[in-house]
């Protein structure tokens, strides 16, 4: 059996706040640098991509275990579940989990 076709962990998302709008919390933290950022959709953690080099979000997600993130750059409306490996676009927002 593959994986699921339809998220199952939609009543984790949040309406958030971006904690660290200007970039990736740990990359700000550090001095680092990062290519794309995500905005994980349970806390408002701002993390970066896994072409970047710490790759903070997806270790966000392993450290933290919330599944839902989408991306936090400019145009773009797409998201992730980390357990279910489905790509969503649009990403969900909090009326989606309520529906």
């Amino acid at each position: 059996m593959g994986p699921p076709t339809v998220c199952t962990h939609l009543d984790q998302v949040r309406d958030v706040a971006p904690r660290t709008p200007a970039g990736c919390e740990e990359c700000l933290a550090t001095g680092s640098r990062w290519v794309h950022l995500r905005l994980c959709l349970s806390c408002g953690h701002v993390g970066c991509c896994d072409d970047s080099p710490g790759k903070h979000a997806t270790g966000h997600y392993h450290s933290i275990h919330h599944p839902l993130i989408r991306s936090f750059e400019p145009g773009e409306t797409w998201g992730w579940c980390y357990p279910d490996k489905l790509f969503l676009d649009p990403a969900p927002r909090p009326h989606a989990a309520r529906a």
